[in-house]
């Protein structure tokens, strides 16, 4: 095998060992939070050692940074989904609706609402939030004004409000004790929120 071929095959089996240290991190946070998770607990689930874990990642608090952006990142993907469908009103609704409804998931809700904040910060989680929500529904407004679904608006500000409320919503949800009545309350309160902004539009939100 050539210089290249080993560089290639060192550089496989790393992304190996990353993926696989992600993966465990996200079950153990999602499963018993953050602060009863250890380092050692982690390697062994991964099957690696805690020098691969150095290797890859600065800490536990890094490893935690990476299990959030994988997190928000499946989020803004499922929802981007949505957001492509052909009705630009029901995709932008639809694929508000599917973020707050993934926060519904039990290892969601604590690594993202419960622990995020505590581990990194108020301004670093928001920052890796606009970076995977906010981009995401740029887009979709974008979208739907282009198709004269939405009154043109300045798009980053509305964008940053919207998020905001989407993420109070998921709060809201994560405190209340039956979160799948509290998921219809802020889906049907998003939509009408929207509606504010929709040309021409009736009673019906979703409509």
């Amino acid at each position: 095998m050539d210089v290249n071929g080993k560089r290639d095959k060192r550089v496989a089996q790393g992304e190996v060992t990353r993926t696989a240290l992600i993966d465990a991190a996200r079950a153990l946070f999602g499963e018993q939070g953050y602060v009863d998770t250890s380092t050692d607990e982690v390697v062994a689930r991964a099957g690696v050692t805690k020098g691969a874990l150095y290797h890859h990642f600065r800490g536990k608090e890094d490893l935690f940074r990476a299990v959030l952006e994988e997190v928000q990142r499946e989020v803004s993907d499922q929802a981007v989904a949505e957001f492509l469908g052909p009705d630009s009103w029901e995709a932008l609704v639809r694929g508000c609706d599917l973020w707050v409804r993934a926060h519904l998931d039990a290892s969601v809700r604590r690594i993202v609402m419960q622990d995020a904040r505590a581990v990194l910060g108020a301004d670093e989680v928001r920052a890796i939030e606009n970076r995977y929500g906010v981009v995401a529904l740029r887009g979709a407004l974008r979208k739907a004004m282009h198709a004269g679904v939405l009154e043109r608006q300045p798009l980053r500000p509305l964008a940053l409000l919207l998020m905001g409320a989407l993420s109070e919503g998921c709060f809201y949800i994560a405190d209340e004790p039956d979160p799948a009545a509290a998921q219809l309350e802020v889906a049907a309160l998003v939509a009408q929120m929207l509606s504010a902004f929709r040309i021409g539009a009736t009673d019906s939100h979703t409509g």
